[in-house]
């Protein structure tokens, strides 16, 4: 599995594995970019609690949005 500085880059066929790091459901991807299977940059969004997880530069950032920069 490719990494980055400790990170895992997003990739579609890791969908089935992602979950909501708050509620731990599924999340839908929403792409915006993507180079093959990679996801460059999109979204990850959780149907239960409507959480939102921005993807740049092929990372996903799980933090709470009020710890985002």
């Amino acid at each position: 599995m490719p990494c980055y500085e400790g990170g895992v880059l997003v990739k579609k066929d890791l969908m089935d594995i992602l979950a909501c790091p708050v509620c731990k459901s599924a999340l839908k991807l929403t792409v915006e970019k993507e180079e093959g299977e990679e996801i460059i940059s999109g979204s990850l969004l959780c149907a239960k609690c409507s959480e939102s997880y921005p993807i740049v530069d092929s990372i996903p950032n799980f933090l709470p949005p009020e710890l985002r920069q």
